[in-house]
């Protein structure tokens, strides 16, 4: 069981903040540019079911269970490439609109630059103590994310121009067991080409 302060939220979103195109695409040009290689871990989120969340303040993450407690662990064949999904903050924060960021069903959430020029598959990056590799799993919105960001957002962070973005984020693989916590930095150990 991991440390820190947990918070159980139910996995609904409200519509009244779901945002426009218009509104998506001014806020993600108004966003600063994220850092390229180091940035920092802003929240820790376990899935202990598929519609309740546990907001961390703490963990270990193992190559064998990835994020302890995480529903991904519980699958009858957990594949390891789905381990932990990750999403950039200032995406995630503009998207749920003053909504909490465990709606996304994400793990992880950084500040840090995951788009495919500057993560491409096979990256390995230090997340606190433990080494997390990028993995060649696509990570799309779906039915759930509509239902949860709207049609708009949906659009947004699947859309062909900008999908090299990783709008709605990545997959990473936990390489080496070790703790993280919220603040632990996000450092780049290597990048590798698909």
């Amino acid at each position: 069981m991991s440390e820190g302060t947990t918070r159980i939220e139910p996995a609904l979103g409200d519509a009244a903040r779901h945002l426009s195109s218009a509104q998506l695409e001014a806020g993600f040009h108004a966003l600063p540019p994220a850092p390229k290689d180091v940035g920092r871990l802003t929240h820790i989120v376990r899935r202990p079911t598929k519609d309740t969340r546990e907001i961390l303040t703490r963990a270990r993450l193992s190559p064998e269970e990835g994020l302890p407690g995480d529903n991904w662990s519980r699958k009858p064949a957990p594949n390891p490439t789905e381990q932990l999904t990750v999403m950039q903050t200032g995406v995630a924060e503009l998207i749920a609109n003053g909504q909490s960021l465990a709606l996304f069903g994400d793990n992880l959430f950084t500040d840090l630059d995951l788009s495919v020029t500057n993560l491409p598959i096979g990256s390995r990056l230090r997340v606190g103590a433990a080494v997390v590799e990028v993995t060649p799993m696509p990570h799309d919105g779906c039915s759930k994310f509509n239902a949860r960001f709207g049609s708009d957002a949906l659009r947004f962070v699947n859309a062909k121009p900008t999908r090299h973005l990783n709008l709605r984020g990545i997959y990473w693989r936990v390489i080496e067991a070790g703790e993280i916590e919220v603040g632990s930095p996000v450092q780049v150990l290597s990048r590798t080409g698909t």
